[in-house]
């Protein structure tokens, strides 16, 4: 008469294990989620802007890609300079492989496990690389319809045209770019270079 009633409770502690390791599983990931945006604070930030914001603008000069854009899709990318890929592989905005790259790689964790993405010898190539990577790809052909102060045209057609695959992708980087007056660095470059700024 005992055996079920034991098999009942085994049953039940079983499942009770179960919904403990889901809670620890569950709480293991927000934690580590939240470590993940925790690792950096503003501080960081402008730091990595004033270590940026000349490469930042010396692209907008060359390729009509607002530095503030720039420097946001950077910042968010790369962790701030602090993911795997930006410290190991100089890639500070996520860009992968694709069949075309000839130069080195690094294997990373990313939409798939082990995804191959590009390396870089240095961080400025990395940015030359990210402004080749809109300029010549036709699903980004639209950026460059719109004026080139607009940021937050930008940030709403990077994430139009299949840019990042998060949905609050372009409020993040508008939010960077106000938060941090990251447009300034926008303002700089015509001010010193508006000459050569020209719409195509």
């Amino acid at each position: 008469m005992n055996q079920p009633t034991n098999l009942k409770s085994q049953i039940v502690n079983r499942k009770s294990k179960i919904i403990n390791l889901k809670s620890f599983l569950l709480s293991s990931l927000l934690l580590s989620s939240f470590s993940l945006f925790a690792q950096y604070t503003d501080a960081d930030i402008y730091d990595y802007i004033d270590t940026y914001k000349e490469i930042a603008i010396k692209k907008m000069v060359e390729y009509k890609i607002p530095a503030s854009i720039t420097l946001a899709q950077g910042i968010y990318e790369s962790g701030c300079g602090t993911s795997r890929l930006a410290t190991e592989a100089n890639n500070h905005f996520g860009i992968k492989c694709h069949k075309e790259w000839q130069g080195d790689t690094i294997k990373h964790d990313d939409d798939a496990l082990q995804e191959c993405f590009r390396k870089y010898k240095e961080a400025e190539e990395s940015y030359d690389d990210h402004s080749q990577f809109l300029i010549t790809r036709p699903r980004y052909s639209k950026l460059f319809n719109l004026d080139i102060m607009d940021y937050q045209g930008w940030a709403l057609e990077l994430k139009a045209a299949g840019y990042a695959t998060n949905p609050k992708y372009a409020e993040r980087l508008i939010s960077l770019i106000e938060r941090f007056n990251l447009a300034k660095q926008d303002t700089i470059c015509i001010q010193l270079f508006g000459d050569k700024i020209k719409p195509k």
